[in-house]
Formats: structure tokens, C-alpha cells, sequence
């Protein structure tokens, strides 16, 4: 079984097609933990559908915490996963019907590989990614939090709770670290909207061109402190 772990902070109105996304999946051996992370919107009242369904089902689960950050909403959720395969979904992406299935298929396919990661968009923007590179993965950020994981790869402490940007990059330097690696799926398997309150994104010439803009500068302190972190410095 896949355990799809959702953190979410005040994003009721893009959570609707994420799950409506997850149900018309092919691959139906999942359940679905959402951690809602201090939200003050009208997010119970928009998954009380969910919650009905939830007893008779054994699909749907909700989580309320605290505000404490993303990275410790996952771990919450992982801490009350049941599947043997995890799976990190941002409350404002929409996958493609078959994407639980491509995924878990390709995981059994390579298993020396500890999660399977793909192309994604973000909006409009293709983000075109390539297969896995160590080297590279150590110099830069690329491989998205959603990706299918091997429970059994899942680092014990789970994500870093102090790391408050580029959380992704910093959980899967902690894998290579411990000698686990990914596979790329040559395919686009997710749609992430804009604007949400966990996914961001600047263009490339922004950091370059516009260093002094705050997103930017927080940007490269976020680089600092994971690559300080993991001694890429």
C-alpha cells in the first residue's frame, strides 16, 4: 500500500482537485493522511466529505497539529502511515491518472533504487529533469518532495525539522549520504499550481540578476545551510 502524506496550511481551495486527482487514480491500494498544519480557513468543511467517507473506507484521514512547518506535518503523517511505499503530495499538485502506477511500477522494476522521482510542472513552466546524477544531485537541488519512497529508505529522524527551505534537497542528500539513490521516470507525472503557501518557485536570472531581492537572498541562505550541512561547502 502507498501512505500519501498531505501537510497543509490554509490551502482549502486548492485541495479539493488534489484529492479529486488521487481518487481517479488507476493504482487504488492507498490511503490518504492529511496533516492539516494550523490552517485557519475553511478547510473541515471542505473535506468533510472525505471525513463521512473516512470510517467506512479506511482511505482518508485527517491530522490537526499546530502550526509547526511543513516538515513536521510530514513527519506526523509518516508516524501514522500503514504503507509500505510513501508518498509526499503537496496540497496544491494534481496528478496525472496513472502516476501512482508508473511510480510504484517503476520502483519494482529497480530495486536498487529507493524512491522514483519525474518531470513535473509548475503552472506552465516544464521542469524536464534527467536521470539521477549524484554528482549533480550534490551540487544543486532538483528532484521534487514528490516522490514514491521505500519505507524501509526512509531515514529514521524523517524529515529535518529545523530546515525550513529546500527541505527536499536536504532529504535526499541525507539518502545519498546513506547510499540510497533515485530513478527517473522520463515522464511529467504532476501538475503543481501557483501560489500556494508550500510550493515556490523564481526563475534562474533571478538569482543571478537580482541577488538583492528578498525570495532571492533567502534562497541562497537556504543553499548555505543545507550544503553547510552536509559539508558541500
Amino acid at each position: 500500500m502507498i501512505s500519501i502524506i498531505i501537510p497543509i496550511y490554509n490551502q482549502a481551495k486548492l485541495i479539493t482537485k488534489t484529492l479529486a486527482s488521487l481518487e481517479q487514480q488507476t493504482y487504488q491500494d492507498f490511503e490518504v493522511i492529511i496533516v492539516n498544519d494550523g490552517s485557519r480557513d475553511n478547510l473541515d468543511m471542505v473535506l468533510e466529505k472525505y471525513l463521512a467517507n473516512s470510517q467506512a473506507t479506511q482511505r482518508f484521514f485527517v491530522i490537526h497539529q499546530k502550526n509547526l512547518g511543513a516538515p513536521a506535518a510530514r513527519n506526523r503523517g509518516y508516524k501514522e502511515a500503514r504503507g509500505e511505499y510513501l508518498l509526499f503530495c503537496d496540497a496544491d499538485a494534481i496528478l496525472i491518472p496513472s502516476a501512482l502506477e508508473l511510480m510504484l511500477q517503476a520502483l519494482t522494476q529497480n530495486p536498487t533504487a529507493a524512491y522514483v522521482y519525474s518531470s513535473f510542472r509548475w503552472g506552465r513552466k516544464l521542469f524536464k529533469l534527467w536521470p539521477f546524477d549524484a554528482t549533480r544531485l550534490r551540487q544543486m537541488p532538483y528532484i521534487h518532495t514528490m516522490s514514491l519512497i521505500r519505507r524501509e529508505a526512509f531515514p529514521p529522524q524523517g524529515w529535518d525539522e529545523s530546515i525550513k527551505k529546500l527541505q527536499d534537497w536536504d532529504l535526499w542528500l541525507t539518502l545519498l549520504e546513506r547510499g540510497q539513490v533515485g530513478y527517473f521516470i522520463n515522464q511529467v507525472l504532476f501538475n503543481v499550481k501557483p501560489g500556494g503557501q508550500i510550493s515556490a518557485w523564481l526563475p534562474k536570472f533571478a538569482y543571478r540578476l537580482l541577488p538583492f531581492i528578498s525570495a532571492a537572498r533567502k534562497y541562497q541562505a537556504a543553499v548555505k545551510i543545507i550544503k553547510q550541512k552536509h559539508n558541500l561547502l
